[in-house]
């Protein structure tokens, strides 16, 4: 591991470290359960302490979880078992080593872009499976997420990078309307592959 990963490992074994709770559900798997398939495999992409993996278990899919940090797949190894979920958890670079072709049927990503993914993620999903994918966008109404703007989307990138994908949720509310409502400074999207 190179001293660059190195240092981003720690800077997330610390925060994990010091988050008080598991972190909160990804709105766009909260507000598109309805979607979720009956049964299947699903990956919990960069998945931090775990809220989002135990929230899939719970819908009774077989779920793998992979992040980085050791701290955060330590935390939601405890969780799941306090909670008598079987959940597949591994320390893993997602960078270095992405998930296979064919492999899932839903991929869920929170607040983490590595564009260079996006052909592994949409190569991962198996036909008719389900990409639930967040993260910051540019066009925020807050200073809320990451100061480096590589790691925000432009307007409706999410849309472009998943082109090849059926899209059957987007939301990217900006700072159009009241700005009090609504999902601002993320972009949401689920898409599904074709059969």
């Amino acid at each position: 591991m190179s001293s660059t990963d190195q240092e981003l490992r720690q800077k997330w074994d610390r925060r994990h470290t010091e988050a008080e709770d598991l972190g909160r559900v990804a709105a766009v798997l909260e507000q598109n359960l309805h979607l979720l398939p009956a049964s299947g495999q699903a990956l919990d992409l960069a998945c931090g302490r775990g809220a989002n993996a135990l929230r899939l278990a719970e819908a009774g899919l077989r779920v793998f979880a992979w992040d980085l940090s050791p701290v955060a797949i330590d935390r939601l190894d405890r969780a799941a078992a306090e909670r008598g979920l079987g959940i597949e958890t591994e320390v893993r670079d997602v960078i270095v080593r992405p998930p296979a072709a064919d492999s899932f049927d839903l991929i869920l990503v929170s607040y983490f872009l590595e564009r260079s993914l996006v052909p592994c993620l949409t190569a991962a999903l198996r036909p008719g499976g389900l990409l639930f994918y967040q993260t910051f966008s540019r066009n925020s109404a807050t200073d809320c997420g990451p100061s480096n703007q590589a790691f925000r989307l432009a307007d409706n990138e999410l849309l472009e990078m998943f082109r090849t994908l059926r899209v059957r949720f987007y939301r990217e509310d900006g700072q159009l309307g009241d700005l009090n409502r609504g999902e601002r400074d993320i972009a949401l999207l689920v898409a599904e592959k074709s059969d």
